[in-house]
């Protein structure tokens, strides 16, 4: 169970699509929630990341502990 708080515009946006398409107004929260979530999960999974970064690798390291320097 979820309840939000919207702005008044934006409830009447969504109570508007709603009546319009013959769906409900939860129908448009969670389709809204799932388009978004894996941008939401990458954007703070990225942020963490650049909070500590991990350590990187020269091609020529990569290249050495694979065994294909020539």
């Amino acid at each position: 169970m979820l309840a939000i708080r919207l702005s008044s515009e934006i409830e009447k946006r969504l109570e508007l699509l709603a009546k319009r398409t013959g769906r409900t107004k939860t129908f448009y929260a969670r389709e809204a929630i799932l388009e978004h979530l894996d941008d939401l999960e990458d954007t703070y999974l990225a942020e963490k990341r650049l909070a500590k970064p991990a350590r990187t690798f020269s091609a020529e390291e990569v290249k050495r502990d694979l065994g294909l320097e020539d």
